[in-house]
């Protein structure tokens, strides 16, 4: 891990191990900040030492665009809802189930992840597999895969690896 990185990685991972230990404790005394500060320490230190942490497993550079994406997807998965809550109210003609390869642009294995998780978690869609830069997704209907096949999730996941 180069200098620079491995200074961003110490601050980054105190910040977010201390607001999980702040969060799960919900104390602020003394003897439990001590006890908190210390054992924060004692994991940075010892996955730095370890070099069990590399640019994969602590995306920092993905950390600043991950709220916008968030919000973005969030958006999706609401209008996703509404469109599979209408089939269901329609009946079964309205449910064409539909399996087809949507080909990927990112070019890490934590990119295609990333799509893949956000395809899976949008309801009405499933990615049943990543065949080298192409998922296998299934779909309630054409127009799911559609909308995939139109890029724009794979747009904004690809811009998340810049």
């Amino acid at each position: 891990m180069k200098k620079n990185n491995s200074l961003r990685y110490i601050i980054s991972s105190i910040i977010v191990l201390s607001l999980i230990w702040v969060g799960n404790s919900g104390y602020f005394n003394g003897l439990l900040l001590s006890l908190g500060a210390v054992s924060v320490a004692f994991v940075v230190f010892m996955t730095y030492r370890l070099g069990i942490v590399d640019e994969e497993s602590q995306p920092l550079h993905v950390s600043r665009r991950i709220i916008v994406y968030w919000l973005w997807l969030l958006k999706t998965l609401v209008q996703s809802n509404i469109t599979v809550i209408k089939r269901i109210w329609l009946g079964p003609n309205s449910i064409n189930p539909v399996v087809a390869r949507i080909p990927t642009s990112q070019k890490t294995e934590m990119g295609q992840t990333i799509y893949a998780n956000s395809i899976t978690l949008t309801p009405g869609t499933t990615t049943l597999d990543i065949d080298g830069d192409t998922l296998i997704v299934y779909a309630l209907s054409y127009e799911g895969i559609s909308y995939l096949q139109g890029g724009e999730m794979d747009r904004r996941v690809s811009r998340l690896e810049e």
